[in-house]
C-alpha cells in the first residue's frame, strides 16, 4: 500500500479526470455546460480542489521573437477539498459563463483557422501532479457580429486568417489580456489595400468594432496602417445597412492607391 501511495504521489495509479460537454457550440455571453467525471485510482487520495475554466492559445510578441502562450481567461472552482476513495467515481456538473469578449472560432459553420479555445479542467491532488484536461468549444458570433461579418462578405472580401494576440486595443472596452483579429483579402475595387483586420470587443450592451486597414505602398511612399472604430449596440443593429456603412470608410482609404 505504501508503494501504491508513492506511485500515486508521482502521478501513477492516481485519479483521472474527464470532462464531458453538454453542447460544444456557444456564443459570447452564453454558458457552456458539462460534467466533470473523476475516477479514483488504486489508492485513496486527498483532492485539494477541482476547477474549470476557459483557455486560449494566443500569440505573444517579445522584441523580435513571437511565440504561442496558453492563457486561462476565466476560472470557476467546483466544490471544496475531499478524500477520493480508491476506485470511486464522482460526477460534478457545471455551468461556465462565456465572457462577452471571447473570440469567435466559427463563421457560417466553418472553423476559423488559427483559433484554439477550450474548457480546461484541473484536479488538484495533494502531493501529486495535477490532472488536467482541455476540451475545445465552438464560439459562434453574436447576431450583431454576424451582421458586420456578413457585410464584409457582401462587399466581396475573402477570409484570410484569424489570430489572437496578447495586448490591448486602446480606446476600447477591452478587459481580457488578449484580442482577436480576423483578416480579410479586399476585392479589386479597394485596390489601395493589402488587407483589412477586423476586431470585436463586446460587453453585455454593445461592442467596439475596430478596423485596421493595411494600405499598399506607393512608388515613393511606404505602406501604412489606418485605423477606424465605431460602436454597435447588441440589440439595435438591425436598422443599419452595414455594407454601405463600411464601404464609406473602406472606399475613403482603399479605393485609390497612393503612388506618391
Amino acid at each position: 500500500m505504501a508503494f501504491k501511495k508513492l506511485l500515486a504521489s508521482l502521478g501513477a495509479g492516481g485519479a483521472s479526470v474527464e470532462t464531458v460537454l453538454t453542447e460544444v457550440n456557444v456564443v459570447p455571453g452564453g454558458v457552456v455546460q458539462g460534467e466533470v467525471r473523476i475516477q479514483g485510482g488504486s489508492v485513496n487520495q486527498d483532492i485539494e480542489g477541482l476547477s474549470v475554466g476557459l483557455q486560449a492559445r494566443v500569440e505573444v510578441e517579445s522584441g523580435d521573437e513571437e511565440y504561442k502562450q496558453d492563457i486561462e481567461f476565466t476560472k470557476v472552482r467546483l466544490g471544496g477539498a475531499f478524500e477520493l476513495q480508491a476506485g470511486a467515481v464522482h460526477a460534478v456538473p457545471f455551468g461556465l459563463e462565456i465572457p462577452w469578449e471571447t473570440p469567435v472560432t466559427m463563421i457560417d459553420g466553418q472553423s476559423l483557422r488559427g483559433m484554439n479555445i477550450g474548457v480546461t479542467t484541473e484536479l488538484a491532488i495533494a502531493r501529486a501532479v495535477d490532472s488536467s484536461d482541455l476540451d475545445p468549444i465552438n464560439v459562434h458570433p453574436l447576431p450583431a457580429q454576424k451582421a458586420i461579418l456578413d457585410a464584409f462578405i457582401q462587399l466581396g472580401f475573402r477570409f484570410k486568417s484569424a489570430d489572437m494576440e496578447r495586448g490591448h486595443i486602446r480606446g476600447t472596452r477591452q478587459r481580457l489580456p488578449f484580442y482577436q483579429e480576423i483578416e480579410f483579402y479586399p476585392p479589386s475595387q479597394y485596390r489601395g489595400l493589402n488587407q483589412v483586420e477586423l476586431s470585436f470587443v463586446a460587453d453585455e450592451h454593445a461592442m467596439d468594432v475596430v478596423l485596421e486597414m493595411d494600405k499598399k505602398p506607393g512608388l515613393f511612399s511606404e505602406g501604412s496602417d489606418t485605423y477606424r472604430s465605431f460602436q454597435v449596440g447588441l440589440n439595435d443593429f438591425h436598422g443599419t445597412d452595414w455594407a454601405a456603412y463600411l464601404n464609406q470608410w473602406l472606399s475613403e482609404v482603399g479605393s485609390k492607391r497612393n503612388w506618391f
